[in-house]
């Protein structure tokens, strides 16, 4: 059994524009809300938390959903079609009302503070209060712009919930169990990319104080570019086909035929048809999922004002060392877990992830150039995490029941991500910002400890002719 790589390539352009609009919607809205709006760190977390809130129930929901969609363009393309297309048409509305509040505070009296620049610890605390109530004020001279603000992230978000489950559903659909990690390293892969390609765009259009409207508009016409692209190569019911008749012709048979059963009594699934050990399993995994989600988003989603104000340093670059480190490693990662195995590679990766956290809690302004070190090593372990923990998760159901696992798994790292933004910042506002890394390699540590004990969801091996057989493109 190969893996088609063409296949899963083309397939993996719906991850790529959802990575695109999630790099750059993490990195920059949390500046726009503190450094224009005047929030404070913990608010600032409740406002990045509203996509995990909706997130939490609409995911599920949509996955679900789509599980049991019949149209002819197949279960989960209709809903990447529409939801990129309003996502895009929203986003640049979040930049203008951004605009219209650097207006206003171009336009008072507080410019100097604006512009002021802190290199100490012990001004920084002071004199960022001093600012933030500056422009706090402003804000409230004017609420009307907050509130727009608000309302069209929710709408924005409200769209990206609609198809992120059954863009990811996807691949498992179009893919045989035993390739599911490999092909999700690809799928990483074009989700690294689609991050790279964000990271080089607010390198060069994103700057403090500046208006973001061309890098959101930008970034909006190339979630469109990639759709057309999905939409010119991917045919999900001819690949469903394929990957049925691949299943049966590698003895998958009897799993077909199973998932065909069940689909016909309308046989109950989800959680409650797996076994007691491997509930207990899925349990597991799905509290490790959200360990590392809390240790993850909190250093990614607040690592550009760290950087700024304790490192004393620019924060795209760094991200983008750990993004391209992740490109590196994605395919000998899939390579290694179908070795030994996806457990023992993600216990690998929290390993790997929680040492560079535990250095990175050591930086100061003089030893900032780690920091591109530090970085590569959490992009190394969070991709092997990645590309397998999925896998795990999806592998533990039946194939028609994909996409509400992929709901399950979404409802645990989107919990985290309800959580951690405002639990560290809360921590950031009353201790200080060093707080961060310690509390990242505290979770990720935490995850190792439940990760050990799930014994189900891995792999089953292949026997291959070519170590690197099953990333040959079979012909069509």
């Amino acid at each position: 059994m190969k893996l088609n790589t063409k296949r899963t390539f083309f397939v993996g352009f719906a991850f790529l524009l959802i990575s695109l609009f999630w790099q750059v919607y993490d990195a920059v809205v949390p500046k726009m809300l503190v450094n224009t709006f005047g929030l404070n760190q913990a608010w600032s977390g409740v406002v990045m938390a509203l996509d995990n809130v909706l997130a939490l129930f609409l995911l599920p929901f949509f996955g679900s959903l789509s599980d049991k969609v019949k149209n002819k363009r197949g279960r989960r393309t209709p809903f990447i079609i529409w939801g990129t297309i309003a996502a895009a048409v929203l986003l640049t509305s979040i930049a203008i009302f951004d605009t219209l509040q650097l207006n206003q505070l171009a336009a008072s009296n507080i410019e100097p503070i604006l512009r002021s620049n802190f290199t100490s610890d012990a001004a920084f605390d002071a004199a960022w209060i001093i600012r933030q109530n500056a422009v706090w004020q402003v804000t409230m001279n004017n609420i009307f712009l907050l509130i727009a603000f608000v309302c069209v992230l929710f709408f924005v978000l409200l769209a990206m919930a609609t198809f992120r489950s059954p863009a990811v559903a996807l691949m498992p659909d179009v893919t045989p169990k035993p390739l599911r990690s490999k092909a999700n390293a690809i799928i990483n892969l074009m989700g690294t990319a689609g991050g790279i390609i964000a990271l080089g765009m607010m390198a060069i259009l994103s700057k403090d104080f500046r208006s973001y409207i061309p890098l959101f508009i930008i970034t909006a016409v190339l979630m469109l570019v990639f759709l057309a692209i999905f939409l010119w190569k991917v045919n999900e019911p001819k690949l469903v086909g394929l990957m049925k008749k691949e299943s049966e012709e590698a003895g998958y048979f009897e799993e077909i035929e199973e998932d065909k059963k069940a689909d016909k009594e309308n046989a109950k699934g989800g959680v409650s048809s797996l076994s007691p050990a491997v509930k207990k399993s899925f349990y597991l995994i799905l509290i490790s999922v959200f360990l590392w989600f809390m240790a993850y988003n909190a250093a990614t989603t607040k690592f550009s004002l760290y950087a700024q104000n304790v490192l004393g340093m620019g924060y795209s670059l760094p991200l983008l060392v750990a993004q391209a480190a992740a490109v590196v490693a994605f395919i000998p990662i899939g390579i290694i877990a179908s070795k030994i195995g996806r457990r023992k590679t993600i216990l690998s990766g929290i390993i790997i992830l929680t040492l560079a956290f535990c250095v990175g809690a050591l930086l100061t302004i003089d030893t900032s150039f780690l920091a591109y070190f530090v970085m590569a090593f959490a992009g190394i372990g969070w991709a092997t995490i990645n590309v397998n923990s999925y896998p795990m998760v999806v592998e533990m159901g039946r194939g028609s029941d994909v996409g509400k696992f992929t709901g399950y798994y979404y409802t645990a790292s989107m919990a985290a991500q309800i959580v951690t933004p405002i639990f560290s910042g809360k921590l950031m506002d009353v201790y200080s910002m060093r707080v961060l890394f310690p509390y990242s390699a505290i979770f990720a540590a935490l995850a190792f400890i439940t990760m050990f004990f799930v014994k189900h969801g891995d792999s089953k091996p292949i026997k291959v002719k070519d170590k690197l057989d099953n990333f040959n493109t079979p012909e069509d």
